[in-house]
């Protein structure tokens, strides 16, 4: 390079062609320009290999964040397309500086137009490192957002973690209840008292013919027996609500004095387990409830007499408490 221009300085000279000041500058443009190619190189290069970096660190992240890389993609895709038109106009500065140097000996006519064509060539570099920052700037944006994300999802497995050992733990104490219910009521299993486990609760189901006569709110005294045992299972489990749920068939009750009709009567027996339940027991009446359903959720909705005997019983729903897991999600 310097031995050319040497030789194109000499003969300029000796053919007087291009004022030699003129020529220094013209020297002296094509090294700064030089130079801020080396420069602009450099930076390319540089904000490739962060490129690659981003880029590997986006394809770690896991499958919930697809959408998210998905979009950064097509950021990323943004960027490679820069760099893509970055390295054509870098071809086309190399081409023009080369054409420079060969015009050093033409007219100066020859050499202003170069010039211009390097300057045009030097705004669109800085045109295309300006997209080229800005596109960095957005996968540095994605990155926090991607981290940010992370971290969520890291708490929520947390909290999930949470609620499936209480969830388990639930589930333990259910079983366990159902046991204790079940040593508890041994003499009555079927012999009109059954016992079950639905969605995570303890059903006690006990037919009428156990508890009432027909018509009857009054407890029987095999029934009070089984009650007063299973209030003995209540006290020693103070973390179980209870609910005690009366029902009926479909056929209509003659209205007296005392109940006016299958719902009225529901409710009463409800009430009158609670009481025997409660009677000379410790358990806190704040945990009992008593309902009354009527006919209107049978077991059986067949208009038969053996379906209508199904359908007149006596729920009694053992529930564990689950301060824990309101507590979790009440924090969410």
């Amino acid at each position: 390079m310097k031995k050319i221009l040497f030789v194109a300085i000499s003969m300029l000279i000796i053919n007087g062609c291009v004022p030699i000041t003129k020529f220094r500058d013209v020297k002296k443009q094509a090294q700064t320009l030089e130079e801020e190619r080396a420069n602009l190189r450099a930076d390319l290069e540089k904000l490739q290999v962060d490129n690659k970096e981003y880029k590997s660190k986006l394809d770690n992240c896991e499958e919930d964040r697809k959408k998210l890389i998905s979009d950064s993609l097509v950021r990323y895709e943004a960027f490679r397309l820069a760099e893509k038109e970055l390295r054509k106009a870098q071809r086309q500065f190399d081409e023009l500086q080369a054409a420079q140097e060969n015009l050093v000996k033409g007219s100066a006519k020859e050499t202003s137009k170069l010039l211009s064509q390097l300057q045009s060539t030097q705004g669109d570099l800085q045109k295309r490192e300006d997209q080229l920052r800005i596109a960095e700037s957005t996968l540095n944006d994605k990155k926090r957002n991607l981290e940010a994300m992370q971290f969520e999802l890291e708490k929520r497995n947390i909290r999930l973690k949470e609620l499936e050992s209480i969830l388990h733990r639930k589930d333990s104490a259910v079983a366990a209840l159902k046991n204790k219910v079940s040593d508890a009521l041994l003499g009555f299993e079927n012999n009109g008292l059954s016992i079950q486990v639905k969605n995570g609760k303890v059903y006690v189901s006990l037919d009428e013919k156990l508890l009432f006569k027909s018509g009857s709110f009054t407890v029987e005294p095999n029934g009070v027996s089984a009650l007063k045992k299973l209030s003995k299972v209540l006290e020693q489990n103070a973390d179980i609500n209870v609910l005690i749920e009366g029902h009926t068939d479909d056929v209509p009750y003659r209205s007296d004095v005392s109940v006016k009709d299958n719902w009225d009567l529901s409710a009463k027996r409800a009430t009158a387990v609670v009481r025997i339940l409660l009677d000379n027991s410790k358990t806190d009446p704040r945990r009992l409830t008593a309902a009354g359903r009527g006919e209107f959720l049978p077991i059986d909705k067949a208009k038969t007499s053996e379906s209508r005997q199904k359908n007149r019983r006596t729920e009694i729903i053992l529930t564990p408490k689950l301060d824990e897991l309101l507590k979790i999600l009440e924090s969410n």
